[in-house]
């Protein structure tokens, strides 16, 4: 339901009653109304940047058109620069909005209490390369792929700090969390947090490339567990006093 304040504003000589807000109902806060033709035109704001997160994840940033986005979208082109901004903007936001939904639920198989520290490892893994793999969405990463993207294509700058900070943030969440198991004693001190994130990271930049050429996740499991049955994930053997 939508609620129109209205209030007395005099005008010359005469009073009149005009509306000075509209306050969007708890369900309506997430749509958006653009005015075309006179006309009204209402969408969902956090539906259309997953369809042009989806379009961007396809054809990376310099492959997806104007008309790819808006299609993709279900809007028209002055909407989406109402709602989004220019095709800069609407790509990070679609960065952000995948790292937030895609990237990051993930790391919570990292924590999971009375896992062994390789089971969750493994999990994590499992759970990215399944993600990688989903037909119901483009295959292979979105951040690898703009990654890939961002190396050998004109981007705009800030497009690239999106990348940048995107890539990033895996690097960094990894490097912390490998350090906190070595300081646990889950891992032993023989291995560099960062070269282990970075390993990692590697092997996820790559199976998100064999998704994208086919592969399926029952078939990509065996290089998980190749890749983490290379490492010991013993802690350091204690002496006694």
């Amino acid at each position: 339901m939508l609620l129109i304040e209205l209030k007395y504003v005099p005008i010359g000589t005469f009073d009149s009653i005009i509306p000075i807000g509209i306050i969007l109902s708890s369900h309506l806060r997430n749509q958006v109304h653009v005015m075309k033709g006179g006309r009204q035109r209402e969408f969902d704001k956090e539906l259309a940047l997953e369809n042009a997160m989806y379009v961007f994840w396809k054809k990376g940033y310099v492959g997806a058109s104007l008309t790819d986005l808006t299609t993709g979208m279900g809007i028209n082109k002055p909407s989406m620069y109402a709602a989004f901004g220019n095709k800069e903007s609407l790509f990070i936001s679609a960065t952000d909005h995948y790292l937030e939904k895609y990237a990051k639920p993930a790391n919570r198989l990292l924590h999971t209490d009375g896992v062994p520290l390789k089971q969750r490892v493994i999990d994590y893994l499992t759970a990215i390369v399944a993600n990688q793999c989903d037909s119901s969405k483009p295959c292979g990463c979105f951040i690898s792929m703009s990654v890939t993207e961002a190396a050998g294509e004109t981007i705009p700058e800030k497009a690239l700090e999106a990348i940048s900070t995107a890539s990033g943030f895996s690097e960094t969440y990894l490097t912390q969390f490998f350090q906190q198991e070595i300081q646990l004693d889950n891992l032993s001190s023989q291995y560099d947090a960062n070269d282990l994130a970075v390993y990692f990271l590697t092997l996820l930049h790559g199976t998100a490339a064999q998704s994208r050429n086919g592969k399926s996740a029952k078939q990509l499991q065996s290089i998980i567990n190749t890749a983490v049955n290379q490492l010991s994930f013993e802690p350091d053997a204690k002496t006694n006093p």
